[in-house]
């Protein structure tokens, strides 16, 4: 588990989807390998936030002499599921030179007129990046399937190609890691009137979340086909139970350390004499 000093198991392949994975068993408000409460969580965040950044600088760096590895996040959800709050309290603790976020929201007449892949494709990210997708490429087999916005045969075709395309962000240099962050309907419910009932959250509310809400079932069934299609060896799917805010960003956090942690990154070497350019300073 590296140099996280809180986990008491490693969590990452608790989290992480195999063979008979059943989405409806998984509980959302469980926090698996860790044995602490919010307030030692919100510790352990910041602790392990020291080591996310560094090892973010250090792939950064390697990149800027010909090092080719990133890191793609992908992350859906349910609405309010904790997204954002993933970017901010997460990613938020790395160098934002390094980080590469892309919200996708309804495609625009242009995106359609082209394959689904199309705008994905234009935000992968650049070597040295840790690329994040607010929603994705997976909103076109989710949406699409629940409210029959293709008909059966695309869908499938869609996670053909969702493979192809992954396989080959993988051979590129990519480590993919694909997080749903698994919300409960009752807590879902509170943070929507929690939004109601406060002025400066109003603007994060949506009516139209109410809709999707109502097709619940539906889309646990759309999430499950996803990951019996798409969960691969070499971009595996994590279902992070989200009831608890603080747990979910701890565990994503954790798997972005060990993604970068397996890289064994080294500082890159310094090309020039050090002794003779402090000899040329002093």
């Amino acid at each position: 588990m590296g140099r996280e000093s809180f986990w008491t198991v490693d969590p990452s392949e608790l989290l992480r989807v195999g063979k008979k994975f059943s989405l409806v068993d998984r509980p959302t408000d469980d926090t698996p390998g860790f044995d602490g409460d919010k307030e030692q969580g919100r510790g352990a965040l910041a602790e392990g936030a020291l080591v996310l950044a560094e090892l973010q600088e250090r792939m950064f760096a390697t990149s800027r002499l010909g090092d080719r590895r990133r890191i793609l996040l992908v992350l859906q959800a349910m609405d309010t599921a904790g997204k954002g709050g993933i970017v901010k309290h997460v990613m938020g603790s790395v160098d934002p030179q390094g980080v590469q976020l892309t919200a996708f929201k309804r495609p625009t007449p242009e995106e359609l007129e082209h394959d689904f892949l199309w705008r994905i494709s234009k935000r992968v990210p650049a070597p040295g990046m840790i690329g994040v997708f607010d929603r994705s490429h997976y909103e076109d087999v989710l949406i699409g399937r629940v409210r029959k916005l293709a008909p059966p045969e695309e869908i499938e075709r869609r996670y053909t190609a969702i493979n192809t395309f992954e396989a080959a962000q993988v051979a590129c240099g990519t480590t993919v890691i694909k997080v749903m962050l698994h919300l409960s309907p009752a807590e879902q419910r509170r943070r929507l009137l929690d939004r109601l009932d406060r002025p400066d959250k109003h603007w994060k509310f949506d009516p139209g979340d109410i809709d999707e809400r109502e097709l619940w079932d539906e889309y646990q069934k759309a999430y499950q086909l996803v990951f019996e299609r798409t969960a691969t060896a070499d971009a595996p799917w994590y279902v992070v139970p989200a009831d608890k805010k603080w747990y979910a960003r701890l565990a994503v956090q954790h798997l972005l350390v060990d993604a970068l942690e397996r890289m064994r990154l080294d500082w890159p070497k310094a090309d020039y004499d050090v002794a003779e350019q402090i000899r040329r300073l002093n």
